[in-house]
């Protein structure tokens, strides 16, 4: 008999089939572009309270083919922490990775990834953005858009989206860019560029959720492509906190037809004008950085 020695080590898919992700969840997309970014490294992932950990499955089981941590929601970057120092300490050379919802990243999370960023910690920080408390009810979050009808926001927020990028580059951390999963090479292109790297690494990852955007599971991509091309969720990259790269600029895209495909978004039907007047000023910021500061040498590669 023959045995056969496989060329590579074999790794497990990080999202098993099996899972209990909704039809048309944008982080279903966003892990499985991970996944292939990482290559053969086996990441420890580190989840909140949020979607990620509870699409997983029941105990015993889970959706995850990686050794997975499940926290609080306020606590992952802390968790994530002490285990990368005990990593470190170590032959073990794989990632630690949080993969957080936006819940426990701009609101509950605030305080541990603002420690974690301000010590530099080595971890990987991937934040797939729904725009909502998609776990628990669908209520508003600092990542919601303004105008956005949520569980408890019958008349459309009022508050607009926090700017948790800018947060993230006052921390002066190596890396944070944000991600689409309407263009797969800028994605991998990205995480990649984040795994070659050392410190703090923050990723955000605008991430559809059609149960609480009211919007159909086969659009999610669509969406996302939309959001990038109205200039609603622009891609760029900031190194060191200081140094900027616009990836796409907006192609006059109007907002509307990303609004107008989602029912969340009645209460802005035919009057936009407040999310355009936050686009604008956005963009005005955004390319005054990156010409002031522009990120000169090209994203490396793994």
């Amino acid at each position: 008999m023959t045995t056969v020695t496989p060329s590579k080590p074999y790794r497990e898919h990080l999202l098993r089939p099996g899972n209990t992700n909704c039809a048309g969840c944008g982080m279903s997309v966003g892990l499985q572009w991970l996944d292939e970014a990482l290559g053969e490294l086996e990441p420890v992932l580190v989840i909140p309270s949020c979607c990620g950990i509870v699409t997983a499955g029941a105990f015993p089981t889970s959706g995850y083919g990686m050794p997975t941590a499940a926290t609080t929601f306020a606590s992952s970057p802390a968790v994530a922490t002490g285990i990368s120092t005990v990593v470190n300490m170590t032959e073990y050379e794989n990632p630690v990775i949080c993969w957080a919802g936006d819940g426990g990243t701009y609101d509950i999370g605030l305080a541990t990834l603002s420690a974690a960023a301000e010590r530099n910690e080595d971890i990987i920080y991937i934040c797939y953005d729904n725009e909502i408390y998609g776990n628990t009810g669908g209520q508003r979050s600092g990542a919601t858009q303004i105008g956005a009808v949520t569980s408890t926001t019958s008349g459309g927020k009022t508050e607009g989206k926090k700017d948790i990028m800018a947060i993230m580059a006052a921390h002066r951390i190596p890396y944070a860019a944000t991600l689409s999963i309407g263009n797969r090479k800028d994605f991998l292109k990205k995480v990649r560029y984040a795994l070659s790297v050392k410190g703090f690494r923050f990723l955000l990852m605008l991430s559809p959720c059609p149960t609480g955007w009211k919007s159909e599971p086969d659009q999610s991509t669509e969406l996302v492509e939309l959001a990038v091309r109205s200039g609603l969720f622009p891609l760029y990259e900031i190194f060191d906190g200081v140094r900027y790269r616009i990836n796409q600029r907006p192609d006059s895209t109007p907002v509307d037809t990303y609004l107008e495909q989602q029912n969340r978004f009645r209460k802005l039907w035919n009057n936009s004008e407040d999310i355009q007047a936050h686009i604008d000023a956005q963009w005005r910021y955004l390319e005054a950085m990156a010409t002031v500061f522009p990120a000169k040498a090209p994203s490396s590669t793994r």
